[in-house]
């Protein structure tokens, strides 16, 4: 089955096509470090033989994180930890990359102590006021991007990939739902994409030639006035000319109601692949590698999206969640579909501080050793 054979990916040579899809973990320490949990996570995801693991969200700065226990690398003391993690990660045959994320208007004023920023004036998604960026706050912020890709690859990733959807602030640049301004970064969408243009240059410049970078995108907003699929093949065509390595595809943002990025209930198999429709148009204009994610769930669906030429890799989330070693499963033989429920339960440990798992497996997997709690499972 050609999603099991050996292929390439911008230079990195991956044991199959099925790609750990960022996530957001919640296992940092409470100062944003690599934890011995997390390291422990992402390994066990490396055993499962997924092709490449995908961190989660990574903050280049201070002011651009989304929450507490995020992973962060804004400074160098960030990448010994990271070293142990990329270390047995590679021990393990996994390869790994690093996804880099500002989280723009979604950021924590809580956690960061600072306002949040984006492209317009607004509220935030807290309640809080959000600034406008100036253009010294864009060029730090490019800056940010270059520094935590360098940072990344002395720690030994594979690569990166720049966060550039869900709304956080380089999709807020590039979505007019979010970005009316009325200078060079804003109208047009050659002009909404110089922001995230600027980031990949700087990031090219920082790592050097033959380093994979990787973009994430939405294929749509879901939204009045945000985003639309050619809009984003508009998009991926000027990113195409810098050199990336492949697209990655999702959509949808918190305000995008029953379209948010991790769409709540049961997938039947005829409804899986949210974006596929999208990802074929893609495909069907650019030559980069495109990575789609989003609602997979079955073997089957898998290989038809690669075979009709929807996408090259398929991302998976919330099934690593349920089942860290699906892939080997499906490898091995054993072609059921993935168990997730896809009820988002276990983004609520997460909220709670205790870190990303599968709560209903948890709660079916109660170990009498611990008094019948409900713990982390890894």
């Amino acid at each position: 089955m050609k999603l099991f054979e050996n292929v390439s990916l911008g230079g990195l040579t991956l044991a199959n096509r099925f790609i750990r899809s960022a996530t957001a973990e919640g296992l940092a320490t409470t100062r944003g470090y690599c934890s011995p949990v997390l390291t422990k996570f992402m390994v066990r995801l490396a055993k499962g033989q997924a092709g490449l693991l995908i961190t989660g969200h990574t903050a280049v700065s201070r002011e651009g994180k989304a929450a507490d226990r995020q992973l962060c690398l804004w400074q160098d003391d960030f990448i010994p930890a990271l070293v142990d993690m990329t270390a047995q990660v590679h021990d393990a045959g996994g390869k790994i990359v690093m996804q880099l994320s500002h989280a723009g208007i979604w950021a924590e004023s809580a956690v960061t102590k600072e306002a949040a920023m984006g492209p317009m004036l607004r509220r935030c998604g807290d309640g809080t006021i959000c600034r406008a960026m100036t253009r010294n706050d864009i060029r730090d912020t490019v800056r940010s991007f270059a520094l935590a890709a360098a940072r990344a690859k002395t720690a030994g990733f594979d690569g990166v990939q720049v966060h550039a959807a869900h709304g956080y602030l380089l999709s807020a640049f590039l979505s007019p739902a979010y970005n009316r301004r009325r200078d060079e970064y804003g109208g047009t969408v050659a002009n909404r994409a110089r922001f995230l243009m600027e980031v990949i240059a700087a990031v090219f410049d920082s790592v050097g030639p033959g380093y994979p970078v990787l973009v994430k995108l939405n294929a749509s907003d879901y939204l009045p006035d945000g985003l639309t699929p050619q809009q984003m093949i508009e998009t991926v065509k000027l990113l195409e000319t810098t050199g990336i390595s492949a697209i990655e595809l999702s959509g949808g943002t918190k305000d995008s109601g029953a379209f948010v990025p991790a769409r709540p209930g049961r997938i039947s198999q005829e409804d899986e692949g949210y974006y596929r429709s999208e990802a074929a148009a893609l495909k069907a204009g650019v030559k980069i590698p495109v990575i789609l994610v989003g609602g997979i769930r079955s073997l089957e669906t898998a290989a038809d999206l690669v075979a009709d030429g929807a996408c090259d890799f398929v991302g998976l989330a919330r099934p690593l969640i349920r089942e860290p070693d699906l892939i080997a499963r499906w490898q091995a033989g054993d072609r059921r579909p993935s168990s997730c429920d896809s009820d988002n339960l276990c983004y609520r440990p997460v909220q709670a501080g205790k870190g990303l798992y599968c709560l209903n497996k948890a709660r079916a997997t109660r170990n009498p050793a611990n008094g019948g709690k409900i713990g982390q499972r890894l």
